[in-house]
């Protein structure tokens, strides 16, 4: 009866909402596709810069909409559980990772006062689909089926081999558990390829739903793509043979020129990022066997973000020939930054290589030389708070609604998503479900943004933390202190997005401020002290120095 009552109010919120849904106007609901790839840097795309193939993305990007100015949380899980919840992580249960630290902001899966956008869209009339990657919990009662989607498939945790099924080959405990709703898949060694399994299963889910007469659909499409281990199909490799043999200061260099050129970032800040970090080794002073070693570990890396694009061009196909591409907007986002991590050469963490870069023993990664280059022109990594760590493309399609080759600013957050589906949804987000008052929605909707052109207020805070990485910015300031210094530094992004020239000792008042800001906004979301929680065996090494010199720190 619950439920009833609940799609009863939902339905009619629905027909009130559709007449007033900002920015968009139609009465047919569209279908809706959100795509995420995982530890892809800011420049890895064509249409951001890159040499790698990205026809299908860069089409979109052609056809749609780009945003200089995309935000995520730095680092896998808290991302998901912003991007699916529409919350901060810590408000979502997830401030650190899918582990439990012993307090119900870091409990480690998602909470019930945090709705999905599964059990959200479903109340509203959709059909909900999820291929690829979960990372918000891994307990039974947290699986996507129990949380709202109508199909699933695809891994639990945090990343898997492409090749097989069996547990990463680390130091640590790292089991791999993929899914088809709630049955635990055994495939066979070498018999599958995981990316082109995921965009299969996204197909299937595709033909099996339009079955569905009249009935709108969501998937959520999450690659696992390029993360590591370095794994790839010959044929995809082959195509970057002796592609980065001039090494990353001319691979960086060429994709600062182009990204000039494409009007992603302006000249001023392509000479500020064009000296090379100081603590990226010249490629010239590498012996030959290093350089080899380097240029198969980006060769390899290309090839599985190539074959991800070709992922979505099959899934584009299947929507064409479903004569459905008229009424569904994409959006595409990649979780966070490319990684420093270096898996391979951990110490006793380390994972265990049996075959060389890119076949089934592969167990490297892409290395922070490199992922320098994927975070063309910002500085830093994945799991920081620089905007090497926090920054995505963002790519918005929907022919005839989304005027094409647009390039806006947008400074936006992934907690904007969830409210800008239920717009187009045309439902709102229930203050109570299944008896539980809900926790309410951050974000704002970017639906004035995608399709009138409207900015987003340029004064709105927005705020990051993970791991004692903290962050907040308004306007053009951006607040940072980096674990584990408790220090802020202070950055123009106007000027200086690139953060060479911590300004902060000239400007007391705006540190005063936004820290206030950070602080308050730490108290409402729960957020505590790392030190006074942090594991025992931290989820990625403390870097011993600064990962990018001393720069005015």
């Amino acid at each position: 009866m619950k439920n009833y009552v609940l799609r009863a109010s939902l339905l009619a919120s629905a027909i009130i909402f559709a007449a007033n849904a900002p920015g968009f106007a139609q009465t047919k609901r569209p279908n809706i596709i959100l795509i995420m790839v995982d530890d892809m840097g800011y420049s890895d795309l064509g249409s951001y810069g890159s040499e790698i193939q990205t026809p299908t993305l860069d089409k979109l990007a052609a056809e749609g909409l780009r945003l200089r100015e995309f935000y995520n949380n730095a680092i896998c899980a808290p991302t998901r559980a912003s991007l699916i919840t529409g919350q901060y992580p810590h408000k979502a249960g997830i401030g650190y990772f899918n582990v439990n630290l012993g307090t119900p902001a870091y409990q480690g899966f998602l909470n019930k006062q945090s709705l999905t956008f599964g059990e959200v869209l479903k109340q509203a009339g959709y059909s909900t689909l999820l291929s690829g990657k979960w990372h918000v919990g891994n307990d039974s009662l947290a699986w996507p089926r129990q949380r709202g989607f109508d199909r699933f498939y695809g891994i639990l945790g945090g990343g898997s081999n492409y090749f097989d099924a069996g547990p990463m080959p680390t130091g640590r405990n790292s089991p791999v558990v993929i899914l088809e709703d709630n049955q635990r898949q055994n495939p066979k060694p070498n018999s599958y390829y995981f990316t082109d399994e995921i965009t299969n299963h996204a197909i299937a889910f595709l033909d099996e739903q339009n079955k569905e007469a009249n009935k709108p659909f969501f998937l959520y499409l999450a690659y696992t793509a390029p993360h590591w281990p370095l794994q790839a199909l010959p044929e995809d490799i082959a195509k970057y043979r002796g592609k980065y043999d001039a090494g990353w200061d001319e691979i960086r260099k060429e994709r600062l020129a182009r990204q000039v050129k494409l009007g992603v970032i302006t000249q001023k800040q392509a000479d500020a990022a064009a000296v090379r970090d100081a603590d990226i080794p010249d490629w010239d002073a590498l012996t030959y066997d290093e350089k080899q070693l380097w240029k198969a570990k980006m060769e390899v890396y290309a090839a599985m973000l190539d074959r991800a694009d070709q992922g979505i061009g099959h899934v584009l196909a299947k929507l064409k020939a479903l004569k459905k591409d008229d009424n569904t907007l994409i959006i595409f986002i990649s979780d966070n930054g490319a990684p420093a991590e270096d898996v391979a050469h951990w110490g006793p963490k380390a994972g265990r290589n049996s075959g060389p870069v890119g076949t089934a023993g592969s167990f490297e990664s892409q290395g922070k030389n490199w992922s320098y280059v994927s975070n063309t022109p910002f500085r830093s990594f994945k799991a920081f708070s620089y905007e090497g760590g926090i920054s995505s493309p963002f790519i918005a399609w929907f022919p005839g609604k989304i005027k094409a080759g647009r390039l806006e600013q947008g400074t936006a957050h992934l907690i904007d998503i969830a409210p800008t589906l239920y717009d187009l949804a045309q439902t709102k987000y229930p203050a109570k479900y299944n008896g539980t008052a809900t926790n309410p929605l951050p974000g704002v909707s970017l639906t004035h943004l995608l399709f009138n052109g409207q900015p987003l207020d340029a004064q709105r805070p927005l705020f990051w933390e993970w791991a004692g990485n903290r962050a907040v910015r308004k306007g053009k300031w951006k607040l940072v202190s980096i674990y584990p210094s408790y220090q802020w530094e202070l950055y123009d992004l106007e000027n200086d997005r690139g953060e060479t020239q911590n300004v902060a000792a000239r400007n007391p008042n705006v540190v005063d401020a936004l820290s206030n800001l950070y602080f308050n906004w730490a108290r409402r979301t729960d957020v505590v002290d790392y030190d006074t929680i942090k594991p025992q065996q931290p989820l990625l090494p403390t870097p011993k120095k600064p990962l990018l010199g001393s720069r005015n720190f």
